[in-house]
């Protein structure tokens, strides 16, 4: 009998935040405003993985212009 691994399909905003490092608050916010998109299932959020890469890629797509 072999193991079978799931992977999960969406996140949790807590895992989102754990995932980007940031506070829950900030993570709600950025869902609130639209910046990380989300779906409301029953009371709950939920966001999928390429949610979380789009709105990474967009702030840092400002940023690659940039030098220090």
């Amino acid at each position: 009998m072999t193991a079978t691994i799931i992977e999960p399909k969406w996140h949790t905003t807590e895992e989102v935040a754990v995932l980007l490092r940031f506070g829950l608050s900030k993570t709600k916010m950025l869902i609130l405003t639209g910046e990380i998109r989300s779906v409301k299932i029953g009371r709950n959020r939920r966001i999928l993985p390429q949610w979380v890469d789009e709105y990474v890629q967009s702030v840092t797509s400002g940023a690659e212009g940039m030098s220090a």
